[in-house]
């Protein structure tokens, strides 16, 4: 038999509703009710497959975007490299290539000549000449050309009769720049007294050889470099006697090292 709870404030105990679902439901209808209008979130098995799949397809997409942009910022940094390296290379065959300057003897002449006859048996005849040399360096770099002190050496049979000094500077690019050189020639010093007076008395050439010695560097902009020696070999024809003194010739040679 089963009794009805009197009381309809009388608490009903959770394991009696447990043990007896069925008469809960038959007394207290309104619990039905609520477990029917309380809803049920089921998932969609076609929902799920799909979201997977478009992110499993979203990774690759980001990769191949970010694999495509590094390849072509390479391409590009490659192409400029090539770029910059064909430009520099026919550069430093063209334009920043360093050539070799040109030194040249212009001029040589006969400053001032001393003739002394002396009374010493030893030496009866004293011969100092003062000849002035134009020399020139043509530069024919995009960059200046500096050079250090030079020297200018006058031989008379295999002797040195006389010094020229030059002090040091710079030729400007694709410029010339002149270099006078004075020089006294002591020839007595080492001439026969004996026939270079009988030849100043009737009209002698003596003959005279230069050499001048210039190093100097050519920096383009502080990557080429190279230096530079210039050598001049001269051979000077000189007329010598009481009524006349000249230069009749000179005959030149230069070189670059």
């Amino acid at each position: 038999t089963v009794f009805a709870p009197t009381n309809p404030k009388q608490r009903i105990e959770p394991n009696a509703i447990k043990k007896a679902p069925n008469l809960l439901l038959l007394f207290f209808p309104q619990l039905m009710e609520k477990e029917q209008t309380k809803p049920v979130a089921v998932s969609s098995p076609s929902a799920d497959a799909t979201d997977e799949a478009a992110a499993i397809g979203r990774l690759p997409a980001r990769r191949l975007r970010k694999r495509r942009c590094a390849l072509f910022c390479f391409l590009c940094w490659a192409a400029s490299a090539v770029m910059v390296g064909v430009v520099v290379l026919v550069l430093s065959f063209t334009l920043f290539k360093v050539k070799d300057p040109t030194l040249t003897m212009n001029s040589l002449v006969i400053e001032r000549i001393d003739l002394d006859f002396g009374t010493d048996r030893s030496r009866p005849l004293s011969i100092n000449a003062t000849l002035d040399a134009d020399i020139s360096i043509e530069n024919p770099n995009m960059a200046s050309f500096r050079f250090g002190n030079s020297t200018t050496d006058f031989y008379y049979s295999g002797e040195t009769v006389g010094v020229a000094y030059a002090p040091f500077g710079k030729v400007p690019a694709h410029r010339t720049v002149r270099l006078g050189v004075r020089v006294d020639v002591l020839v007595d010093r080492v001439a026969t007294q004996l026939n270079l007076t009988m030849g100043i008395l009737t009209g002698n050439q003596l003959r005279l050889r230069s050499y001048t010695d210039i190093r100097g560097r050519v920096s383009v902009l502080g990557v080429y470099k190279r230096d530079i020696e210039l050598m001049l070999n001269c051979s000077i024809a000189m007329e010598v006697s009481i009524a006349e003194q000249q230069i009749t010739g000179t005959d030149c040679l230069a070189t670059v090292k």
